[in-house]
C-alpha cells in the first residue's frame, strides 16, 4: 500500500507534499521517542500525538514512510518547514492512536 492510498482510505489530512507513493510495509504506534527509535520497523507509518521538532528526527533515523498525528494534534509552521525540507510525509487524523492503528493493520491485512 502506498501513503496515497492510505491518506485517502482513512480520510488523513496530508500536511506536506513528498512522494506519497512510498510504500508502507507496517506501522508503529509511540510517544517516547528513543523507545521509538529503537523500535519502529522502516517503512511504517509512524502513529504519534508528539509534535516537537524531534519527530522529525527520529523519523528520518528510522527510514518512515510517514508520520501520522492522531488526536487533532498539529505541528506548528516550524515543524512543517522542516519535514518539507527533509521530504518527510506528516498526516494528521481526529481519530484516536488505537482506531488509525487498527484501520492500518486491517489495511495491511498482516497476518494475526
Amino acid at each position: 500500500m502506498t501513503v496515497r492510498d492510505f491518506a485517502q482510505a482513512l480520510d488523513l489530512q496530508v500536511l506536506t507534499d513528498g512522494d506519497l507513493d512510498r510504500t508502507i510495509e507496517n506501522g508503529y504506534c509511540g510517544d517516547l521517542l528513543s523507545w521509538v527509535m529503537g523500535r519502529m520497523p522502516h517503512s511504517s507509518v509512524w502513529i504519534t500525538i508528539m509534535s516537537n521538532r524531534n519527530v522529525l528526527a527520529v523519523a528520518v533515523l528510522a527510514e518512515v514512510s510517514a508520520v501520522l498525528f492522531a488526536e487533532g494534534v498539529q505541528p506548528d509552521e516550524g515543524m512543517l518547514e522542516k519535514a518539507r525540507e527533509e521530504e518527510i510525509i506528516l498526516l494528521a487524523s481526529p481519530k484516536s492512536a488505537f482506531e488509525l492503528s487498527g484501520k492500518l493493520y486491517a489495511l495491511l491485512e498482516l497476518p494475526v
